[in-house]
């Protein structure tokens, strides 16, 4: 991407009323807060955090937080989601699909989903670059195709090592409609059955695990996104995205006013997709406190 977007509470709160929106949850996005070194990576997760908490403190009814964790520090991560979740009393935390090449199924990263397993805590992930990014993307923006490969490619990893059967109690959230998740599911059976890729044999289906799963609509949610997982996964676990304020204000409401005039979802008890998304958030995340 070219630079960095500007950011402001105030900004926010002027979107969320031009949009019809009542909470937001803030968090991290790519590229996450570690830059190489653990010690600046475990300061910068607590800088952020409290910066988030003290936010949320101050207009509970506006907004919620979701807190960094300076991974691939393990035990960095282990204190401050420790802290985030128990002191600052964050709603949530955030991943990135990867971090420096450390995918969330790997086994190192046992020892976290335990402890946030225990606490029944949302996680919410958010894609970044892939490994050799320069390569792949040929150039072109990584956001527009490489953070969608690497959704799947991070859920993937959850289910074929296991992650997501034996830490049942957390509550994961992805962003951009699952990515490309709804095309691959199928496929992702398909080769389990010949491959098991260290699957339990008697696991459930990727598919099955997948629909367990929460997704929001952040990006282009119509007209191909949303219905597209929908037709994989159903939509009783998906919620509005923003993905705002790397998406500009204007990009962000016009989206906005896509899903507003977007036909009504299907096999649903509601009109419309912004009251399904609506009552799944307060599902999700307990309403706000």
């Amino acid at each position: 991407m070219p630079g960095w977007p500007s950011w402001s509470a105030e900004a926010h709160l002027e979107l969320m009323d031009r949009g019809g929106i009542g909470r937001s949850y803030l968090s991290i996005s790519s590229p996450g807060v570690h830059f190489g070194d653990d010690a600046a990576a475990r300061a910068l997760a607590r800088d952020v955090n409290e910066f988030g908490a003290a936010l949320r403190s101050r207009r509970p009814e506006r907004f919620g937080h979701f807190a960094a964790l300076p991974l691939p520090d393990v035990d960095g991560a282990r204190a401050e989601a420790a802290y985030a979740l128990d002191t600052l009393g964050a709603d949530g935390i955030v991943v990135e699909s990867n971090h420096h090449g450390m995918y969330l199924g790997d086994g190192r990263l046992e020892p976290l989903w335990e402890d946030l397993d225990r606490r029944g805590a949302l996680v919410f992930v958010h894609p970044t670059s892939p490994p050799h990014a320069e390569s792949v993307a040929l150039g072109r923006p990584r956001p527009m195709l490489e953070f969608l490969f690497d959704t799947a490619r991070t859920a993937a990893d959850l289910v074929f090592n296991g992650v997501l059967v034996r830490h049942p109690r957390i509550r994961w959230l992805l962003t951009h409609g699952g990515g490309v998740l709804p095309l691959l599911a199928d496929r992702m059976d398909m080769f389990r059955v010949a491959f098991p890729m260290g699957a339990a044999p008697d696991a459930p289906t990727a598919t099955s695990q997948l629909r367990r799963l929460w997704y929001d609509m952040a990006g282009t949610p119509f007209p191909r996104q949303i219905p597209a997982l929908d037709a994989a996964f159903g939509t009783a676990r998906l919620v509005y995205g923003s993905d705002y304020c790397w998406t500009p204000a204007a990009a962000a409401l016009a989206q906005i006013a896509a899903v507003d005039a977007a036909p009504p979802p299907p096999d649903a008890d509601t009109d419309t997709w912004r009251d399904l998304t609506t009552r799944n958030a307060h599902e999700l995340t307990g309403g706000a406190r």
